[in-house]
């Protein structure tokens, strides 16, 4: 992966072959990529400027407001909390919707490690909700090939964490009858019609455009060029034809990070040309790093994260020692001078976790008075975090091989199309 710069050069160059790039790209402080984020600012990524740059739009309270009316149900945390911030043609899915016309969602997981941390959470978390909500499928990608492809990992070790991986996702309660997971190793093999579509996109996008999209360099191994037509696919119902009865024309809502939006600016670009849907998109902002907002968690810096296989002590042992801390570096001070929310990692995390915004908003209140001590926020995040934990590495337990096998068979879903 080359530096920065070097991606953002590309970047500008072709900006204007793929949806919602401009020349804002070599303005922003920020640096956003699939698989980088890097923020100056201590609050982290300006996410204000982030949806100028990638030409989406922002989710107000009009559209909140309407995704509750269309379901008669109150709006997920995540969204209300403006943790879901941005979107692609979320109007047209609920005009589905309330026509009572299908669609279906799409997300995914990169593994790199063998167990998922929280920040792998929250896509997934909102996902069920949105699956529950509008009773639609789901198809879970998980890109094995990518990270064999970027990892210095075998090609049986990345199958082998997308397997591990698989339980964590089962664990978070999907219901196996309206969701497949698929492998990408195993999968693609086995669906003609899918390795078509791969063909159809990488057909129409350029070697160019694919460097400005990503950053991809002349050192760069042919796999990764090809790989975004991979996750592109899934994003036409055609490449599921036992879940979709072979029906190419299904529109699909992927809830995802903001930093994989690239690779679907690459698929909107192309879905007209290839007769199919633009994919709507729902995105979520950063979870911060224990250390701070300026970068995201990295599975691959155990003390970066926390993860869902660690125990209680190592949770108590990571928030204490290690989340970065909006208190006053004395008591006095912080008694005189409050605690700022903004940068407090424990206090951030509440925002993903802790349901309850009354309680939320006494927190805000009394850590930025001074009057609630960090030791206190964090001894209130340390609770939620080892009880939902723990809640998690119980149901996994319960994940077998077989339950697994169900989940990854290519299958028609509890669904008529």
């Amino acid at each position: 992966m080359r530096d920065s710069s070097d991606i953002m050069a590309d970047q500008n160059a072709t900006a204007d072959k793929v949806e919602g790039v401009s020349d804002l790209q070599l303005q922003e402080e920020d640096f956003v990529d699939p698989w980088n984020v890097v923020s100056t600012s201590a609050t982290g990524i300006d996410y204000d400027k982030l949806i100028k740059r990638f030409g989406s739009q922002k989710i107000d309270d009009a559209l909140i407001d309407r995704i509750e009316k269309a379901t008669g149900k109150p709006a997920h945390h995540l969204l209300r909390r403006g943790i879901f911030f941005s979107h692609r043609d979320m109007g047209t899915i609920l005009d589905l919707y309330e026509q009572k016309k299908p669609f279906y969602l799409y997300t995914g997981r990169g593994p790199s490690s063998d167990a998922m941390h929280l920040g792998h959470l929250i896509p997934f978390l909102f996902t069920k909700w949105l699956q529950e909500t509008f009773d639609v499928p789901l198809v879970v990608q998980l890109t094995d090939d990518e990270k064999f492809l970027w990892k210095d990992l075998t090609i049986e070790q990345a199958h082998k964490m997308a397997i591990e991986n698989t339980k964590d996702i089962i664990a978070i309660g999907f219901d196996v009858n309206k969701t497949f997971i698929f492998s990408d190793l195993d999968y693609i093999g086995q669906c003609p019609e899918f390795y078509r579509n791969m063909c159809r996109v990488q057909k129409l996008v350029t070697f160019n455009q694919v460097k400005g999209c990503f950053g991809f360099g002349d050192s760069d191994c042919i796999g990764k060029i090809s790989f975004p037509a991979i996750q592109a696919s899934p994003s036409f119902s055609g490449s599921f034809p036992l879940i979709f009865n072979k029906k190419t024309d299904i529109p699909c809502l992927i809830p995802c990070a903001i930093d994989q939006d690239p690779y679907f600016r690459m698929t909107r670009d192309v879905a007209p040309r290839m007769n199919c849907r633009k994919p709507a998109l729902l995105h979520s902002s950063f979870f911060p790093a224990l250390q701070g907002a300026q970068t995201k968690m990295s599975a691959s810096d155990p003390n970066s994260s926390i993860f869902l296989t660690d125990t209680d002590k190592q949770i108590k042992t990571k928030v204490n020692k290690y989340a970065f801390s909006g208190g006053g570096t004395t008591t006095e001070e912080h008694r005189a001078k409050g605690g700022n929310c903004d940068v407090d990692v424990s206090y951030q995390y509440l925002t993903f976790f802790l349901e309850d915004d009354e309680r939320l908003a006494q927190i805000k209140k009394d850590y930025s008075s001074g009057e609630l001590l960090t030791g206190y926020l964090k001894k209130e995040l340390i609770e939620i975090l080892q009880k939902l934990v723990g809640e998690h590495r119980t149901k996994r337990a319960t994940v077998t091989e077989e339950i697994v096998q169900q989940f990854m068979t290519p299958r028609k879903l509890n669904f008529d199309y």
